[in-house]
This record gives structure tokens, C-alpha cells and sequence, in this order.
């Protein structure tokens, strides 16, 4: 997330007349039977988590999902509005309300059932050779067939030079998380297994004998089970330098022989390529040996199940019945697919997501909210100057790198200042679901060619659509952005004061900011560059204080046998130890001249403590811990409670937590970076 720029300013409440406002908490949500010292989470969130139980569509169900739940809602009233009546053929409302009819309409895909994809899958069998093998690859690329590689590709900044667009290549060839191929335990075992299984039954689903199916499933596993030992775990991804090789063309062609290199991408439309970075050179090698040494019918079977895989949310209900059995509930514990509604919606909001967020911000993105916003920003901004200026490990050079860095922040807040061009983009409601979906691929590619390749980066660009209920912060744009979804309860209550507002939103804004300055992002510049701009002993100083959120989260039993990843979730929960601080000094500043009064009981620095913890409030299934541990870089709901507001000292003063609380932790154990 970004700024354009910090003004110089007094800190402001962003409070109305503060006697009219609520206090925005919910006491039917807390568990007040519980003490805060002894499981805070549950003492701020019991109540929510006991009139909110699992729905079974859900793996995990929490206040993300209840607002995720209310915005699906407006959406479909927007696009069912569109898809009700005659669209002018070519507009975006055509496209938007034909591919919602195309989704909702089951009879017709129940009928086509595999046939769409049967096609494809032929034109796979029918290749003879290695070099047939890859002519027809890079034939289906350009007609957008969907299915993954065993490298992936993608055009974006140049992190060793932000304003610059770079071909990247990164790790590919398997299908589920690496960790599932790779790792020993029973329940990776088990999913594993479960994934064999689900292997055998979608090939006998579009018409393979069993002996068939069981043999494709065979040498598509152990290829996946090649590719995912060449590859890097999550905690290694998280690296910039390391997975960042840059080099000419001739340089990567002369490195990674053995491919038609130029081939390969002017098909694809990439072409006259300078330089490209390759990720993770020891996957790519693999994956070229794989090619070198493998029998073209191994390769053959791996790539139908590529193209499979993707299709098999849009083959009628019996393949789409296996895919939810498989990836949902064996992989993540829900028990019911979503309604077809729900699920036709997101697929409109994956494809159109800027078409639908332009309708969406018209109706339910009050001006109003934008301007508190943009104050709460700029007054989040200040508290992080001012923890700057109080740190003492940081010297004089590094804190002035910091403020430039701050000042430079790009602020993006509700929806794009442009929006999304999809006039080349054809939805032909005569066509099958799958056909469309080809020519959305088609269309996606050719738009971050046109968008991007030999172009400079554009920074009003947005990585999330408005109706998405998150956030990000951005390195090498330098950028926080704040969709318009997020901006409503429990996160953000234009009705609720001060204290309610800095502990839920504002702290979303100042985890933004932090990411900046957490293990990653610190190591790019003001401009987005990768640069060490901290001065000599600084950046060691740093590590040391990150390392004690890293032991300390890895000590949590998230189960019996399972712990935390504090390494994965370094940067993730640096951001949130960060926000907390931020957003409290912000607060404080806020209602330092106008103090807020006590309300039910709960002093205002108890409400921003709880304010932040409702955020949080979810239910979960066992499976969905283990998966979101595997490979998730946010810690899991409960422990970006419980885990992170002991290390803040200001929470310890608000609610009286002593040595003799459970969740207490000795000063000298505590994170110490802001």
C-alpha cells in the first residue's frame, strides 16, 4: 500500500462530534467468562464463535466471510440485474450477465457434460513425438487452453529496476502444495493418497478404463514428485535475492539448453526479449531434464491431467462433485459445496472484477468513507514517523532512508483511478462454458502483453479488485491499497468512534504500512528498487529483533502435532506487530486534546484491543489448520490474537494482564523493533 506523500500535519481525530458516535463493539460478541489474560481470543470473540458456527460450505468461516458473504450479495443483485434483461452485444454488461447465465446454467453444462474438453484431450493423445509434444504446447497457448507447466511465466517489475517490466520464469509441474509431495507425515500421506484416488477417478469420469487411469495417475505423480523436490519450499520463496536471477536472452538460452527458447515464447507473442530473470534455476534444470529423460507418453498423460485439472469446474456436476470431494472437503474439511449462485458470482468476479467493481463502487462506496479514510491514512503515517524518530537501535542515516521511504508511500483507497479495458474480450453465450473460458485466457494474456511487455510499469495499476475484502502493500511500486470492500464492519464503522476504528481498520492500514519495513519489504528502497539502504549494523540489528517473532511463533501448537511456522509467517506477523503499534500511537495522537470516554464499562484502549481481535473472530476445521500452516504466510485467526498482542505492551496496561496470566510474557522476551 502507498502514498503519494506525507503532509506535514497535527494529527487530527477523525472523529465526528464524538457524543453521537457508538463505540462500534459488539458485547454479544465477546466471552467475558473468560479472562483477557487467559485466552484473550476467546474473551474478545466467544460469543461470536458460539452464534457463529460452521456453515458447511465453509472450511473456515469468520468476519472476513461475513462481509465476503454481504458483498457476493449486492454483486449478484448488480450482475442478476444485468443478466435479466437484453444487453447491447460487445458491452460489458453482455459480457457480465452472459457468462453469469453461462455458469448458472446447469441443465446445458449437465448435458455438454466432458464433451468440451474431450477435444483437447485427443489432441494430446494423438502426438507421437517430443517435438509434436511441444509444437502442440505452444499451439494451445496461443488458443488459451488452461493448463499449467512445468515452468511458469509472467511479466512484471523488475524489482532491481521498479519502473521496469521483466519476463520472469518461476517453479512449476505439480498440482497441490509441494509440501504434500515432499514430506513424511501421516497426513500428508493421507491427502496424498486422497489425490492419487481423485487422479483416477476424473480420468475414468471422461472415459478412461481403470488399468488407464491408474497408470496416467502413476507417472503424473511421480513426475509431480520430481518437480516438487527440484522446487523451494514456501519460507525459501520468500527470499527476493534468491529468487531473483537476471540475465540476457543469449545468456539463458546458452544456461537452459536443450528448448526451443525463442519458439517457445514468440509464439506466445513475448518476443525480442532482452533480458528475463529465472526464479529458481534448479527447478527450471529439473524441469528440462524431466523433458530430456521422459518417455513422450508419461509427458502426454501429465498434460491432459493439466488440462483436466482446470476444466473441472466446468463439466457439468459429476466431475464438479469429485473436484469439491477432493479439493475442499478432504483437503480443507468443508462439507457442502457452495450454492451455484455463489459460485457463478466469483467466477464473474475472477474474469470481469474491474467491470463488476465499477457498477459495485457507484452504489455502495460512499465519498464520505473515502475522505475518513484518507485522514486515518495520514494520521497512521505520522505515528509510523514518529516511532521512526523513537527508535534507538536505528541511526540517523537509516531513520532518514525510513522517512523518505514513508513519504514516498503511493495511497490507493476504494477503486482505480482508470479501469480495466475488456472491450477485446469476447463472451459468446453460443458457445460452451469451456470455449469461453479458453477465449478469457486468450484475452488475459493478450492484455498483460499489451499492458505490460516493453512497457514501463504502470503504478495506477491495482492487484485487487474494489469489492475484494483485503489489502496489500505492494515493494516495488511502494504502494498500499485498500479496496472499498474492506472499508465497512467490523473493520471500518463511519457510526463507531476513534477507538473502534484505529483498532480494526487502522490496524489493517498500519499492517500495510509495516510491510514496508518487515523482512522483505525492508529491503527495497522509496522507489521500490531492491537496495540495502540501511546503514552498516542496522540491518543485523534488525534481523535479531525479527528473529524473536519468528522463535516465538514457532513454539505455538496450532494442534498436538503441529506448530506454527514462525519463519513462513515472519513477514505477516511483523506487519501485524507493527499495525499494532502504529495504529495505537495513532489513536493515542488522535484523542490526546478530546479523550474518549469509558462506554459499557471498557476503557477506549480496551476497545481498540477488541476492535482488532474482532477481526479475527472465525471457526475452523482441524484440516484447514493443517493446510493454511503448509502454506499460508498469515498466521491462523486465533494467533494474530493471541500470539500477537502479547508482545505489545500497551495491551498489557489496558486490561492489567500480570505475570500470573497465561498469555503473559516477560518484557525482555518481546518483540523490540517499534
Amino acid at each position: 500500500m502507498k502514498t503519494k506523500k506525507i503532509l506535514t500535519m497535527v494529527a487530527m481525530a477523525i472523529s465526528g462530534t464524538v457524543a453521537a458516535q457508538t463505540m462500534g463493539i459488539k458485547l454479544e460478541n465477546m466471552d467475558t467468562a473468560v479472562k483477557p489474560g487467559t485466552d484473550f481470543y476467546r474473551y474478545a470473540c466467544g460469543g461470536w464463535m458460539k452464534s457463529n458456527p460452521l456453515p458447511a460450505e465453509y472450511a473456515r468461516f469468520g468476519s472476513f466471510n461475513t462481509v465476503d458473504e454481504e458483498n457476493r450479495k449486492r454483486i449478484r443483485e448488480i450482475i442478476e440485474g444485468l443478466a435479466a434483461q437484453p444487453q447491447e452485444k460487445g458491452s460489458l454488461g453482455q459480457k457480465i450477465g452472459d457468462l453469469y447465465a453461462m455458469r448458472m446454467d446447469s441443465v446445458r453444462q449437465n448435458k455438454d457434460g466432458v464433451k468440451p474438453v474431450l477435444n483437447d484431450l485427443k489432441r494430446v493423445a494423438k502426438v507421437k513425438t517430443m517435438d509434436e509434444l511441444i509444437s502442440l504446447i505452444n499451439k494451445m497457448n496461443t488458443e488459451g487452453v488452461r493448463f499449467g507447466e512445468l515452468w511458469g511465466s509472467y511479466i512484471g517489475a523488475d524489482m532491481m529496476s521498479s519502473k521496469d517490466n521483466l519476463l520472469e520464469i518461476y517453479q512449476g509441474g505439480y498440482s497441490i502444495e509441494r509440501d504434500y509431495y515432499v514430506k513424511d507425515d501421516e497426513a500428508n500421506k493421507k491427502i496424498l493418497d486422497a489425490y492419487r484416488q481423485h487422479i483416477v477417478k476424473m480420468f475414468q469420469l471422461v472415459g478412461d478404463k481403470p488399468q488407464v487411469a491408474e497408470r496416467k495417475m502413476k507417472n503424473i505423480v511421480d513426475l509431480e514428485m520430481r518437480m516438487a523436490k527440484a522446487g523451494k519450499d514456501n519460507v525459501a520463496l520468500r527470499d527476493p535475492a534468491d529468487n531473483y536471477h537476471k540475465m540476457s536472452f543469449a545468456e539463458f538460452v546458452d544456461e537452459y539448453k536443450g528448448f526451443d527458447w525463442k519458439t517457445y515464447f514468440d509464439t506466445q507473442g513475448i518476443t525480442d526479449i532482452d533480458y528475463l530473470s529465472v526464479g529458481q534455476p534448479e527447478a527450471l534444470k529439473e524441469a528440462l531434464n524431466v523433458l530430456k529423460d521422459t518417455p513422450v507418453e508419461v509427458l502426454k498423460d501429465w498434460l491432459q491431467w493439466q488440462i483436466l485439472d482446470d476444466a473441472g469446474s466446468m463439466l457439468g456436476d459429476e466431475v464438479y462433485a469429485e473436484e469439491f470431494d477432493f479439493h475442499n472437503r478432504i483437503m480443507t474439511g468443508a462439507q457442502e459445496p457452495q450454492p451455484r449462485w455463489k459460485r457463478s458470482v466469483n467466477a464473474v468476479n475472477g474474469v470481469l472484477g474491474e467491470a463488476v467493481g465499477q457498477l459495485y463502487v457507484e452504489k455502495y462506496f460512499p465519498a464520505a468513507n473515502k475522505a475518513r479514510m484518507e485522514q486515518l491514512v495520514k494520521n497512521l503515517q505520522i505515528a509510523l514517523g514518529e516511532r521512526i524518530d523513537a527508535q534507538e537501535w536505528m541511526s540517523p542515516a537509516t531513520k532518514q532512508a525510513a522517512h523518505e521511504k514513508l513519504d514516498a508511500f503511493y495511497v490507493k483507497i476504494g477503486y482505480p483511478d482508470k479501469w480495466r479495458d475488456y472491450s477485446k474480450l469476447d463472451i459468446d453465450p453460443k458457445k460452451s462454458l469451456y470455449e469461453n473460458m479458453k477465449e478469457v485466457s486468450k484475452w488475459a494474456h493478450a492484455d498483460m502483453l499489451d499492458r505490460k511487455w516493453k512497457k514501463p510499469v504502470d503504478p495506477t495499476e491495482w492487484h485487487m479488485t474494489p469489492q475484494t475484502v483485503n489489502a496489500y502493500y505492494n515493494p516495488t511500486t511502494n504502494e498500499i491499497c485498500f479496496p472499498a470492500g474492506i472499508l465497512q464492519y467490523p473493520f471500518f464503522d463511519m457510526e463507531a468512534d476513534d477507538a473502534f476504528n484505529y483498532g480494526a481498520i487502522g490496524v489493517v492500514i498500519g499492517h500495510e504500512m509495516s510491510h514496508g519495513f518487515d523482512d522483505q519489504g525492508r529491503q527495497f528502497d522509496k522507489d521500490g528498487n531492491f537496495r540495502d539502504w540501511w546503514a552498516d549494523g542496522d540491518g543485523e540489528k534488525y534481523k535479531e529483533r525479527a528473529q524473536v517473532i519468528k522463535d516465538f511463533f514457532s513454539a505455538i501448537k496450532v494442534l498436538p502435532d503441529l506448530n506454527a511456522n514462525g519463519d513462513l509467517c515472519c513477514g505477516e506477523n511483523l506487519g501485524d506487530h507493527g499495525g499494532l503499534k502504529f495504529a495505537y500511537a495513532a489513536f493515542k495522537n488522535a484523542t490526546k486534546d478530546n479523550p474518549l470516554p469509558v462506554k459499557n464499562g471498557l476503557t477506549p484502549e480496551q476497545r481498540f484491543f477488541l476492535a482488532y481481535a474482532g477481526v479475527w473472530a472465525q471457526n475452523i476445521t482441524e484440516a484447514e489448520i493443517r493446510r493454511l500452516t503448509t502454506m499460508d504466510p498469515h498466521s491462523l485467526g486465533e494467533w494474530r490474537v493471541n500470539g500477537a498482542l502479547p508482545l505489545i505492551d500497551a495491551w498489557y496496561e489496558a486490561f492489567g494482564i500480570t505475570e500470573n496470566d497465561p498469555l503473559f510474557v516477560p518484557v525482555d522476551k518481546r518483540v523490540k523493533i517499534w
